[in-house]
């Protein structure tokens, strides 16, 4: 998941960060609102981690203005701020879901798996595609009931393609999932996630569409 973490504390941002990451996540770390906007306006983010204490810009502030351009993306607002009554303007400002600091890694990871649950209108936690079967609160994958060992990457990239099935997704898009701003991406490395899939999941598992990108095959 390609994610946009919004906060000007280093010891929080790093942190949080360095959690994603673990999760095979590619995250942009902005720390002031006007810095949010302009990687808002630039990148195509899945979720975005807000903090509402912000520099330049509050960030109660930069939701409102993101709600009102018409963008969707889903936001976790991670903040200090505990009133009721703030949690109240977060949510009615366009927040899908308020976290108050200090908070857990674990907690925040599993409020971001129910709110991409909610967005592909699914309740339930695993993935199931003929015999393949991902969890993500588990960070596992099985074929045919038998346990597949991927790496956090490999994870992440079959994750994507198993959110809409038969949907070709090109290499720039699955880069665009799996790093970040300060990654370094070499040439081939979609393709070389993409052939350890095969190779673990078996040829069939994931197609090449000539000339637009990858889908997920089937595995019956």
């Amino acid at each position: 998941m390609r994610i946009l973490l919004v906060e000007d504390d280093a010891m929080i941002g790093a942190a949080v960060g360095k959690g994603l990451r673990r999760d095979g996540h590619a995250v942009d770390w902005a720390r002031d609102g006007r810095a949010a906007e302009v990687a808002l306006a630039a990148e195509p983010y899945e979720l975005v981690l807000l903090d509402l204490g912000l520099p330049r810009k509050d960030g109660l502030a930069v939701l409102k203005t993101l709600r009102g351009g018409g963008n969707r993306v889903p936001v976790i607002v991670v903040t200090a701020r505990d009133a009721i009554a703030d949690r109240v303007a977060g949510l009615d400002a366009g927040a899908d879901d308020y976290l108050v600091k200090p908070f857990d890694l674990d907690e925040l990871a599993a409020r971001m798996r129910a709110l991409t649950r909610r967005q592909a209108g699914r309740a339930e936690p695993a993935v199931v595609h003929g015999a393949l079967q991902l969890n993500p609160a588990q960070h596992a994958v099985t074929l045919h009931g038998k346990p597949v060992e991927l790496s956090a990457r490999e994870f992440t990239l079959l994750a994507a393609l198993l959110e809409r099935p038969g949907t070709v997704l090109s290499r720039a898009q699955l880069e665009e999932r799996l790093y970040g701003w300060n990654d370094e991406i070499a040439s081939n490395a979609v393709e070389v996630h993409i052939h350890n899939l095969r190779r673990k999941l078996g040829a069939e598992a994931i197609e090449n569409v000539r000339g637009a990108g990858y889908r997920v095959g089937k595995l019956d």
